[in-house]
């Protein structure tokens, strides 16, 4: 489980197309902290570690997690978020977020508000139906509060010190992310469906 705090990004070192892909990943963690088993959050997609080096670590990562992801856009020396999975007793920041993509979101719109910038996407119909004002979708691995909803297109903020802390400072239209709802809202949905 993770929060959708960005604590890291990370650079793709290197990409090798195996039986599955494998990406290794340079990052500030301490790698001597990380355990080959554990899982990280690549760009909201919870991967797990199978290498380590002083400054990266490698992930394979499979057909099925490409085919549903922004993972096959990914190319050497991209700079993408991490974080790692949530210990007990963690501060959750953030909302709960599983690192199971459900699907695409594309970027059709960005404008500055103040010092903040306005993102509006679209996403796919079957998601947009579990997105709504004022809850929380992960994008690219980061937990964000969802202002306004129009069919499937809904917008957000991001503030400067997010921009600065995540990839979001580079993002731009026409951009697909890996979208994550809220576990909550699936839940909710799914009990209404069954009533």
């Amino acid at each position: 489980m993770f929060t959708g705090i960005v604590t890291d990004q990370g650079r793709i070192a290197e990409l090798e197309q195996r039986g599955d892909l494998r990406a290794r990943i340079q990052t500030a963690y301490d790698t001597a902290t990380i355990e080959i088993g554990a899982s990280i959050a690549c760009d909201g997609v919870c991967l797990t570690v199978v290498a380590l080096g002083d400054d990266w670590f490698d992930m394979e990562i499979s057909a099925e997690t490409v085919s549903k992801t922004n993972l096959g856009d990914w190319s050497e020396g991209r700079v993408i978020n991490l974080e790692r999975a949530l210990k007990v007793g963690d501060e959750l920041g953030g909302h709960i977020v599983s690192g199971h993509v459900d699907g695409l979101a594309t970027i059709v719109e960005m404008k500055d508000e103040g010092d903040s910038t306005r993102l509006t996407f679209d996403a796919p119909l079957e998601l947009a139906r579990y997105i709504a004002p004022k809850g929380s979708v992960a994008l690219n691995g980061t937990s964000l509060t969802v202002n306004e909803v129009d069919g499937t297109r809904f917008g957000i903020n991001i503030i400067p010190h997010t921009q600065k802390v995540t990839t979001w400072g580079v993002a731009k239209v026409g951009d697909k992310v890996n979208l994550e709802i809220d576990t909550l809202a699936r839940y909710v949905a799914r009990l209404q469906e069954m009533s």
